[in-house]
């Protein structure tokens, strides 16, 4: 066997020298014995007429190897030539077999290639900024308050940054800001609606990012009576302002303030690509943080670290520095706030490190995708390769060494490998580039999906390894083949060896057993994508929507709100009684935040006439300043009222809050009614409504708290229509942006914005991971089927005499059918049992992918097992029904 193998890769000159002397001394044995010789004096007299058989080999071992010397480099070049050519021609006379090879190969090394980029892209390469491995996000441990939790105060991100000596500059920008909270308005059109968020003014610099055109930030730029300034992103500068050369130094018109355009940012940077995937950023800003110093936990923090700082070194100066860090410098009892709230993590992990595991189980899919493509071309060149055994064995009469003929086989793979890996380099790209344009996937730096050199040099090498894995086989397989013998053979009926057909069944099973293990990952990845679909979130989104309300409740001089809260009431009693009057409305509310949102905390209330300091450690409610009307119109279920109109900044403070946050505050008692202390703006709040638990914050993660304010009573961070409707929101968009714009002639033309959407893009990491699994789940079914169907189909044809003499001697169609699918479902089922004890080891490791679902699930490996046996059985079925028409006279006389 290592004989064998060794002469796939060189000139042997005494195996050839060896196999050449044996020929002729068998040959002459064969002549001696049809005289009338017996077998052991026909031996003896062949090898004294060829005489000493020893010193024959020794010099035809000297004189290959001395031909072999003498032939030039250009002699191998001039070989393989004319093996490529052969090869062409023979691929292109076998069309048909030519086809499905290379089309299988195209859809395997596609997916790995697709894959490879993307897991290059979100594991293995650098983020997009110079020396990237020297940027880290700093927050605290994750925590059930949201944003507010996981950002910082500009007192705090001051001193901190003064404090370190790790970094050499520390940034960040404000969490807060939403979608379309910009307008443009250009000459008399209507306003255009934009996404803009503040940052710190060397937030660019410090990410390495350097303008296209124009400058950056400067500290002046964010002081208080600045001019004001805006640094475009280079895709809303191309779509909006058709690239203008000329666009830094102009002033625009960015929501009713002249602003000057300072700059354009590359096109290789795309904040929402690294920072808040799935959204869109059209424009910066500074951020004020003397102006924005009152509102508490506002920024995030991100710092470069000096060079030869390690991150477990940040590690430690953080905790040494914030326990001496302040919340807000003018209240002293706020120092230390910060304790074990500044944990530095590298960039790179932030962005995408929780998606590893998912990464590699992606990886390892296709991975075994290429192995069953690679073990369904060795099935099918080695029932190919027996079927050309008469002419490998002519050529080698003809003088071609076994080693040229094995060549002759791996140039045959690699020819087949190459088509496959090119036009699997078109598929891979045609789908990257489909998905770096799917916006509204929550995954980070998709939209710089491409193909780059490391993935052409992960295609060579696929390419390489899989020609090798489906060709060697075969070509150990010929190398075993007994020249003579197969010139011998003929017809089908006596065919190949019962052992080669043991191979192609091994190889069947493993293809079964491969296939196994992707269906159950895909069965157990689609039950939890289907539980997570059908978890009740509190809300209601069928024929919801959400449209951003621009509105003015400025009031000058109103030193404590008031009167901002009344106009503001004024204002959305109106729009609301407009809206709802509209056919097909049935309710109509706004919030400032939406759910599976931004978000933000006030902290903790307490229940009068408790210590507040028993619930010290309790999570903050996430927050959310509401109108009357937005319960309803969200779908929410509420116990007590609504809030109405009446709730005025005049009257008592009233709250509404989540049926958890009831349950923790007044355990086994009603909470509708009771007072809470310091809820927001109020000493005092009564809570006149319990609304039920939301999943505001993450759809796969426990409910968590929630308490709501009235946008009479407290100032909204601005405002999103929430419409409830009997017919398609979509169908209502132009009367409802007609009442708006009746009302506010400054009103953006706001997209409509299903409240299903929210809930696709919580859920969009795991639909991705979802479907792609489930792809190359089928992609592996398939090719199994047609592994099983290949075998099957071979062994009737190699079986034809066999079936004939049955049926002649009595034996009926049913019965040969059943023999067949007897024979389909013993390869099948054998390969089911290994796939499901490999899948038992496997689905351990995407148990954290799963959701409330088992990785051992019954239900998933009983469908797994019945699907592939239903596949089994349609694959040897085709097979089956030929076998049974088989004609024994024909049969007999086939051979």
């Amino acid at each position: 066997m290592w004989r064998r193998y060794d002469r796939f890769f060189g000139h042997d000159s005494a195996a050839d020298v060896r196999d050449e002397l044996d020929f002729h001394i068998e040959s002459k044995i064969a002549d001696l014995i049809a005289d009338g010789m017996s077998p052991e004096a026909a031996r003896h007299e062949a090898y004294r007429q060829f005489g000493r058989v020893q010193e024959i080999e020794e010099i035809g071992v000297h004189m290959g190897d001395k031909m072999e010397r003498k032939k030039h480099l250009v002699d191998y070049w001039n070989d393989l030539g004319q093996d490529i050519r052969y090869t062409l021609r023979t691929l292109r006379r076998d069309a048909g077999f030519t086809t499905v090879a290379v089309l299988i190969l195209a859809l395997a090394i596609g997916a790995n290639i697709a894959v490879f980029s993307v897991v290059n892209t979100l594991l293995l390469r650098p983020l997009p900024f110079p020396n990237a491995h020297q940027l880290v996000w700093i927050a605290p441990p994750p925590t059930k308050c949201g944003q507010s939790c996981a950002t910082y105060s500009s007192d705090g991100y001051e001193e901190f940054r003064d404090m370190s000596r790790s970094y050499q500059d520390i940034t960040g920008y404000f969490a807060f800001s939403g979608p379309d909270n910009l307008s443009l308005k250009i000459g008399q059109s209507d306003p255009i609606p934009a996404t803009g968020i503040d940052v710190i003014t060397n937030f660019f610099q410090v990410l390495g990012v350097q303008p296209q055109m124009g400058r950056l930030f400067t500290p002046a730029d964010s002081r208080n009576g600045a001019a004001p300034v805006i640094l475009l992103s280079n895709g809303w500068w191309k779509h909006q302002f058709n690239g203008d050369p000329n666009i830094v130094g102009k002033a625009i018109d960015i929501s009713g303030t002249q602003t000057t355009v300072i700059g354009v940012l590359p096109a290789s940077f795309d904040f929402g690509a690294v920072f808040q995937p799935g959204s869109r950023y059209d424009a910066f800003t500074p951020l004020n943080l003397d102006q924005d110093r009152n509102y508490g936990n506002i920024v995030t923090l991100l710092g470069r670290m000096k060079p030869g700082v390690t991150v477990e070194q940040a590690k430690a100066e953080a905790a040494i520095v914030a326990p001496r860090l302040y919340f807000r410098k003018s209240i002293p009892n706020t120092l230390g706030q910060y304790t074990g709230s500044l944990v530095p993590v590298p960039l790179k992990d932030y962005v995408s490190g929780k998606l590893r595991r998912s990464l590699i189980v992606l990886w390892s899919a296709v991975g075994a995708i290429l192995l069953i493509a690679c073990v369904n071309l060795s099935n099918l060149l080695l029932a190919r390769a027996s079927a050309r055994s008469k002419e490998f064995a002519m050529r080698g009469a003809l003088g071609a060494s076994r080693a040229r003929i094995i060549r002759q086989l791996l140039t045959e793979s690699f020819t087949l490998s190459a088509a496959g890996a090119v036009l699997g380099l078109v598929l891979a790209g045609t789908l990257l580039f489909w998905l770096s344009h799917q916006g509204s996937v929550a995954l980070p730096l998709l939209a710089t999906l491409h193909i780059d050199m490391s993935s052409l040099l992960w295609t060579v090498l696929i390419a390489i390894v899989t020609a090798a894995c489906f060709g060697l086989l075969p070509g150990i397989r010929m190398a075993g083949v007994n020249l003579q013998e197969a010139i011998k053979d003929s017809g089908t009926g006596t065919g190949q060896s019962r052992k080669h057909e043991r191979v192609r069944s091994i190889l069947v099973v493993t293809e079964v057993a491969l296939a196994c293990m992707l269906l159950v990952g895909a069965g157990l990845l689609l039950r939890s994508f289907l539980k997570v679909v059908n978890l009740d979130l509190g809300f209601e989104s069928a024929h919801s929507a959400a449209v951003n309300v621009d509105y003015d409740d400025n009031v000058p001089n109103d030193r404590t709100g008031a009167l901002s809260a009344a106009k503001r009431g004024v204002i959305f009693q109106q729009i609301i009684s407009r809206i709802t009057a509209i056919p097909g409305i049935e309710a109509a509310g706004t919030s400032d935040y939406l759910p599976l949102g931004r978000n933000r905390a006030w902290g903790v209330p307490t229940p009068q006439g408790r210590n507040p300091d028993d619930f010290r450690g309790a999570d903050s409610p996430l927050v959310y300043v509401v109108s009357p009307g937005y319960v309803r119109a969200m779908g929410m279920r509420v116990h007590g009222r609504d809030f109405t109109w009446d709730d005025g900044s005049t009257g008592e403070g009233v709250v509404l809050i989540s049926a958890g946050m009831a349950r923790y505050l007044w355990p086994n008692e009603d909470a509708v009614g009771k007072i809470l202390i310091n809820a927001g703006q109020f000493d005092h709040a009564r809570v006149v409504g319990v609304v039920g638990d939301v999943h505001a914050d993450n759809v796969e993660a426990p409910t968590g708290w929630q308490i709501y304010y009235s946008m009479m009573q407290t100032g909204p961070n601005g405002a999103q229509l929430v419409l409830r409707t009997t017919l398609p929101p979509a169908a209502l968009a132009t009367s409802v942006m007609h009442v708006l714009k009746d009302l506010n002639p400054k009103q953006t033309n706001a997209e409509f914005l299903p409240i299903q959407t929210l809930i696709d893009h919580a859920n969009s990491p795991r639909r991705f991971f979802m479907l792609l699994v489930v792809s190359f789940a089928t992609l592996g079914l398939i090719l199994a089927a047609l592994g099983i169907y290949g075998v099957i189909s071979y062994s009737v044809t190699r079986q034809t005499q066999e079936i004939g003499i049955r049926m002649a001697l009595g034996s009926s169609a049913a019965r040969v059918q059943r023999l067949v699918l007897t024979s389909t479902l013993r390869l099948a089922l054998i390969g089911i049992v290994l796939g499901t004890v490999a899948s038992l080891a496997a689905a351990r490791l995407i148990a954290i992918m799963l959701f409330d679902v088992s990785p051992w699930d019954t239900t998933t490996f009983l469908c797994m097992a019945l699907t592939l046996i239903a596949v089994a059985v349609i694959s040897g079925y085709l097979p089956a029904r030929r076998a049974s028409r088989i004609n024994p006279m024909v049969a007999l006389r086939s051979n």
